[in-house]
């Protein structure tokens, strides 16, 4: 009987042991906290942990699910209510929605996804408009040069016969001015900013300024994240006075802001491909976005019609002045890295 029960409870062991990790009874196996339930009350890990193929399935399920249920009670909130979004996060109620950092994220990412499948990467300068642009510049060059030959021609006679030659030497004065738009100093673009390191990278960069915008759009996208801090102060300047609203509240509410308009965008673009939309698409592009800050600024911070105004039209500002600086921060990446 004791051989049998022996038995029973080896092979109830194994079978445990195949189904979840072992662990002492009543501790946690993340972080050794003495179990008070199904979960740990100090990491929140649950009390059994599978360890079979159907675990890996369901713990993949409940990701997306959990996700998406997240995300549903998220949007909604973000287009049409993004100052409550904000101000019931700060709160506390973050279980309820999706992080803003979360968020933004899955909107970068969306955003250069579909700007991709659509064709809207940043080569407008590469390839076969390059090479076109190099043939125009040598004929251009091959035609000023035989002008120039001529001119000089022409004043030589004019010389030899002792005539005038003032206009033609403002002709010609005229004519090498062309000449060093089209083939500056004859040897491609001087540049000269005092460092030899700087200067060669600039001008290999407007030797070739295809890669030049490839490097740019790839640094913004591994770089999006940067619009946070850049962003984040400007918007305290807003509410320097005001002690109740700590960096983490702008950081939350520029967040929020800067996923709405990543996905505002790839709304945007998919609609602008189709040709009978460009109109409501352009409209959408320029109304918008000022109405959601003002929305979100209004209500997040629970602010009055005229001061949301104020401070929207003021947030505007600050924020050309952010995607300035963005942008200057990635040409000189790319052009110096």
């Amino acid at each position: 009987m004791a051989t049998m029960t022996t038995a029973v409870g080896m092979t109830t062991g194994a079978a445990g042991d195949a189904g979840q990790a072992a662990s002492p009874h009543g501790v946690c196996a993340n972080c050794g906290t003495v179990l008070a339930g199904a979960y740990c009350h100090g990491c929140g890990q649950a009390a059994h942990v599978h360890r079979s193929l159907a675990a890996i399935w369901h713990d993949l399920a409940h990701g997306v699910l959990h996700f998406e249920g997240r995300i549903w009670s998220t949007l909604p909130l973000l287009a049409w209510h993004p100052g409550a979004l904000t101000r019931r996060y700060i709160a506390g109620e973050r279980v309820r929605f999706v992080s803003p950092m979360a968020l933004f994220l899955f909107s970068v990412f969306l955003l250069f996804a579909v700007f991709g499948a659509l064709g809207m990467e940043l080569n407008v300068i590469g390839g076969d408009r390059t090479a076109t642009a190099s043939a125009a510049a040598a004929t251009s060059r091959d035609g000023l040069a035989a002008a120039r030959h001529d001119l000089d021609a022409r004043i030589a006679a004019a010389r030899a016969r002792g005539g005038d030659t003032a206009a033609l030497e403002q002709e010609r004065a005229m004519l090498s001015m062309a000449s060093g738009i089209v083939e500056p100093g004859g040897n491609g673009l001087q540049i000269s900013t005092g460092l030899a390191a700087i200067d060669a990278r600039l001008k290999k960069a407007s030797a070739n300024p295809g890669l030049l915008l490839y490097k740019i759009q790839s640094s913004a996208y591994k770089l999006s994240w940067a619009l946070i801090p850049i962003s984040t102060p400007l918007l305290w300047l807003l509410f320097a006075w005001r002690r109740e609203y700590r960096l983490y509240d702008h950081a939350v509410f520029v967040t929020y802001s800067l996923a709405f308009m990543s996905l505002l965008a790839v709304v945007l673009a998919v609609l602008g491909s189709l040709p009978v939309l460009e109109t409501a698409v352009v409209t959408a592009a320029t109304l918008v976005p000022p109405v959601h800050m003002y929305r979100q600024m209004r209500g997040a911070y629970g602010l009055s019609r005229r001061n949301a105004l104020l401070r929207t039209g003021l947030l505007l500002i600050l924020a050309l002045f952010a995607l300035t600086m963005f942008a200057f921060f990635l040409v000189a990446l790319g052009a110096l890295g």
